[in-house]
This record gives C-alpha cells, sequence and structure tokens, in this order.
C-alpha cells in the first residue's frame, strides 16, 4: 500500500497524506457481519464523561472480527479485503466451506483467493491461527490469546507483530512490539504474519476537520483552566502550572507508575518494555 499526498492548493492540504487503498478489492461491508454502532460522547450509563474530548463523528457500522478464529478445521477462501472504520488494520472477508462467511484481521501477503485455517496443524503462512506449541521459533505472529480458551487481545493494531523466541516447559516467550517479553500457555492461538496497513503510522491528519470527522472534540490546555476546572489552572497571567504535571484528579502525569503490583499476570513478563 502507499501513500498519497495532496496539491496544496490550501494551507490545511500542504501536509495532510493519506492512503490509496489500492489494496481493498470491496467497498460495502457484508450485511450480515455488521452491527449498529451507537457513539455515546464519551458518556457512561449516568450520562457523565468519563473520556473527554470525545463526540461527532461519522456515522459508522461495527464489523463482527471473528478475533478467535472458532471455526477450527474448516477450510476458507479469502473473498475481499476490506477497510474497517473501527480500527487501524484492514480485514478480510473470508468464505468457509461450509458456507459460512467471517471477518478476520487482514496480515500483510494475503491476497485475494488464498486458502485459509485455523487448528492445530496448519501450514505456516500468513492468515493461519494455530495454537503457540505449532508455531516454529523467530516466526511472526499476532492476534494472540491472553490465556487458552478466552479472547485474542494482543498485537492487533496495523503494521504490528510479535516474535516467538522460545518454547520450553509449556510456556512460550514472545516479543511484543513494545518491547516487553512475556509467557504465554503454549495453548494460546495466535495468527501467523503480520498485520497489514503498515504504513498507518506515517499518516499525517494535516488539519483538525479530519479529527472532527473520527470523532475528536478540541482539547483545551490544563494550564489555561480555571482553578476549580483543574489542579494546574489558574495564576496571573500565563502560568506554567506551578506543580508537576498532573491530571484533572490530581495524579501524576509523566513517569508514574500505574499497574498495579497485585497483578497476577506480572509473574508471566520476563522483561519489561521500560528496563
Amino acid at each position: 500500500m502507499a501513500i498519497k499526498t495532496y496539491r496544496p492548493v490550501t494551507p490545511t492540504q500542504r501536509h495532510r497524506t493519506g492512503y490509496t487503498f489500492e489494496e481493498i478489492t470491496r467497498r460495502g461491508p457484508h450485511r450480515q457481519l455488521i452491527e449498529v454502532q451507537r457513539h455515546k460522547g464519551g458518556r457512561n450509563n449516568t450520562g457523565r464523561i468519563t473520556a473527554k474530548c470525545r463526540g461527532g463523528g461519522e456515522r459508522q457500522h461495527y464489523r463482527v472480527i471473528d478475533f478467535e478464529r472458532t471455526k477450527r478445521g474448516v477450510p476458507g477462501k479469502v473473498v475481499s479485503v476490506e477497510y474497517d472504520p473501527n480500527r487501524s488494520a484492514r480485514i478480510a472477508l473470508v468464505s468457509y466451506l461450509d458456507g459460512d462467511f467471517r471477518y478476520i484481521l487482514h496480515p500483510e501477503g494475503l491476497s485475494v483467493g488464498d486458502q485459509v485455517g485455523a487448528g492445530p496443524g496448519q501450514p505456516i503462512r500468513p492468515g493461519n491461527a494455530m495454537p503457540l506449541s505449532d508455531v516454529p521459533v523467530g516466526v511472526e505472529v499476532h492476534n494472540i490469546q491472553i490465556l487458552p480458551q478466552g479472547r485474542s487481545f494482543m498485537v492487533r493494531s496495523a503494521g504490528t507483530s510479535a516474535q516467538l523466541l522460545a518454547s520450553e516447559e509449556g510456556w512460550a516467550v514472545v516479543r511484543l512490539p513494545s518491547g516487553e517479553i512475556r509467557k504465554f500457555a503454549l495453548g494460546c492461538f495466535a495468527t501467523i504474519g503480520k498485520v497489514s496497513n503498515v504504513e498507518h503510522k506515517d499518516i499525517s491528519i494535516g488539519k483538525a476537520g479530519r479529527n472532527r470527522h473520527r470523532g475528536w472534540r478540541p482539547r483545551v490546555r490544563a494550564v489555561a483552566m480555571n482553578p476549580i476546572d483543574h489542579p494546574m489552572g489558574g495564576g496571573e497571567g500565563k502560568s506554567s502550572g506551578g506543580r508537576h504535571p498532573c491530571s484533572e484528579s490530581g495524579f501524576p502525569a509523566k513517569g508514574a507508575k500505574t499497574r498495579n503490583r497485585k497483578k497476577k499476570s506480572s509473574r508471566l513478563i520476563v522483561q519489561r518494555r521500560k528496563r
């Protein structure tokens, strides 16, 4: 996939870049695999704002993705590669031999017409999902389950991949994109390959209006607020806050550790991303 630039006919177009969408083979989604998605503007069920600077944005339908790859042992064929407004990666529509359709994350190198499958004993090629016990050492994987029979949360954003470093004593040692080295149970499923849309990190928004389309509203600096609204607000003239940077609730914003020491999964971390 390539990145396109725009002729600077206006000042906002000068630094804007976008996708060419040359890898997309179908415009609309598969109707049976979409759900209505309601935007809440950053508010919880009581109506209070819990996530600031959210609201507006374009209407979107949620594409139901088969992250767990539940069609085990059934061969499938890639029908199309599609754009998903809800995530940075592209998605692939797979038609299975039993007539079922599923969306999966589109890995780099997977094309329309390729065969994919899930389950033990699958060949090592992009798009195939299998337990970590079947993955050779050094192979790149994504969409990793945290626990066997659990949901797949790890390594799902565009252009990311994890690398299997070792398999020993019932555990797989994996290096994550953040640099953290972590142990996973060998029964956890992972998908071979790197997530597509590698150039996502190189896209320049270019103007504030594009962020409004994505549901992000303007953000006011803390030092520009009143003292009642933020601990860093107030002061005579232009004040720089007068204290260490913090959040609206007063929690330190730069460098303070937030991880719970009693978290059970901490024992599975071999090496943290910050040494």
